[in-house]
């Protein structure tokens, strides 16, 4: 399950069964797509797929709450993400230390998005009870929301991102789409997309994850 397989973070995914890498490598990988990283975990952890293509931080968040999960393939060591403010309120919203008061997007609740703003608004001094998380989805969900004053800002992926900045309709705040960007909005690199499992079935299957590795490992 692929937290959203149009994210460009999740390229690596797409582009390893189209280039015919996994056919290859003698493994059959079927991608399926969820619109957030959290619910392709909810959909890992019921069984319904055997492993996740989302971001690092799920496996950490999911050993504390006594899920053995762990990443087989890192694709990123940025979270290839920005926060985004409405054009009309940019004045307003200058960095996290301005996070207060406002309706901020995530793609979900317990998503990425949802942790890293917090982990922004910490940092800045601002308690995430301060602002309000609004679930504002990805894509045309996400442009809708922050066209029509749902949200004032939000985080998001590419091409999201790309389709604000270039229609106008939002500018980037806080960039960690590059390395100097994450460093400076978080104070280190910060792992993203990868490929993660149940912990048993890396155990139970891992010629086959090897060779799933090895395919999504070439450049």
């Amino acid at each position: 399950m692929v937290g959203g397989l149009d994210k460009v973070i999740y390229l690596p995914a797409k582009l390893t069964e189209q280039l015919g890498y996994f056919k290859e490598a003698g493994v059959e990988v079927q991608l399926l797509s969820e619109p957030s990283g959290a619910q392709a975990e909810n959909v890992m952890l019921a069984g319904q797929v055997d492993g996740v293509v989302g971001f690092y931080d799920h496996t950490v968040d999911l050993q504390a709450r006594g899920k053995c999960v762990e990443s087989v393939v890192q694709f990123a060591d940025v979270p290839g993400e920005a926060e985004v403010v409405a054009t009309g309120k940019a004045g307003t919203i200058t960095s996290a230390k301005d996070f207060a008061g406002k309706k901020l997007g995530v793609t979900s609740m317990g998503s990425s998005t949802d942790m890293i703003t917090r982990a922004l608004a910490v940092r800045n001094g601002v308690e995430p009870s301060r602002y309000t998380t609004v679930k504002a989805g990805a894509g045309p969900q996400f442009i809708a929301s922050l066209d029509n004053g749902g949200i004032d800002a939000g985080m998001t992926t590419d091409p999201t991102i790309a389709k604000l900045t270039s229609s106008g309709k939002g500018k980037v705040f806080i960039e960690m789409r590059t390395q100097e960007g994450t460093r400076a909005a978080l104070g280190g690199l910060y792992p993203g997309s990868s490929l993660y499992m149940p912990c048993d079935f890396v155990a139970q299957h891992k010629q086959t994850i090897q060779k799933m590795v090895n395919a999504s490992s070439r450049h």
